[in-house]
């Protein structure tokens, strides 16, 4: 499931690299990597996270990985109120 993933991104970042009208070369030398590196990533979908992330900044993606893992998934509404009453307890008391 994780190769599916990668080349699924991979196979995204070549799309809007071809929108823009960028040879491998130049967009490799916008994001800043080694030309051997974003062949690389194109063809096996592997790269480091920051590759990843210096990737994004030509494609004016970078924003992109601010919502990455942010949102918590609840399983039940008891989920909801047990992360509501974790917090009303970490609340700290005033000296006035």
């Amino acid at each position: 499931m994780p190769i599916e993933i990668q080349r699924g991104i991979a196979a995204r970042v070549r799309q809007r690299r071809l929108e823009l009208d960028l040879t491998q070369k130049a967009f490799a030398a916008r994001a800043g990597i080694p030309l051997a590196t974003y062949r690389r990533f194109e063809t096996t979908g592997e790269i480091s996270l920051r590759g990843l992330v210096l990737l994004s900044v030509p494609l004016r993606m970078a924003g992109d990985f601010d919502s990455l893992f942010s949102e918590r998934r609840y399983r039940s509404i008891d989920d909801v109120i047990d992360e509501a009453h974790a917090k009303e307890r970490k609340r700290g008391r005033r000296n006035d």
